[in-house]
């Protein structure tokens, strides 16, 4: 198993897995992503920040990193810091702990671009994604105030988020 950069060539995949996670929340969830732009996609493969992981010459799951997140994190975006955004894994694997994967790998890319935090949003009410971030080592933040931004994607109006980071110090001295 090996995380990776992604490639234009992966779009369609790419799209395939927003679509499997879309249908997913839906049953699990009152809310639920509303697709996503295209050349966003294209811009964050070009920048080198969208990532999947691959296991046996298969695609299980993507992510997405940015370095700057301030629509949500406001002030606190000024610190040095990874984001990790639209975590998807193949139905097919689900239940196999990706994302403890995923954080780890980030907190070591964090590391290695001397960034002092990896962060992570999710919808401020989902209790079950807010206990399963805190069990892969991030510290929950609290809830934002309802967000209003016409720069986030459509999913993100008017809901409140939760805020969860990793201070890369601590880290490296619980491990």
């Amino acid at each position: 198993m090996e995380i990776i950069s992604s490639k234009l060539s992966d779009i369609e995949t790419i799209f395939q897995f927003y679509d499997f996670a879309i249908a997913y929340q839906k049953t699990k969830f009152n809310k639920h992503w509303q697709g996503f732009d295209i050349l966003v996609i294209e811009k964050e493969i070009q920048e080198n920040r969208q990532f999947k992981i691959v296991a046996d010459n298969a695609i299980v799951c993507i992510f997405a990193i940015t370095f700057n997140d301030p629509a949500i994190w406001g002030e606190r975006d000024k610190d040095p810091a990874i984001y990790i955004h639209r975590i998807v894994t193949h139905p097919s694997f689900h239940g196999k702990n990706y994302v403890k994967i995923i954080v780890d790998w980030a907190v070591d890319y964090a590391n290695k671009n001397e960034k002092q935090f990896v962060r992570m949003d999710t919808w401020g009410d989902n209790q079950k994604l807010i206990d399963h971030y805190t069990g892969c080592g991030f510290t929950f933040l609290g809830v934002t105030e309802k967000m209003n931004d016409i720069n986030l994607p459509k999913h993100y109006d008017c809901i409140s988020l939760s805020l969860f980071e990793i201070a890369i110090k601590d880290w490296q001295k619980a491990t």
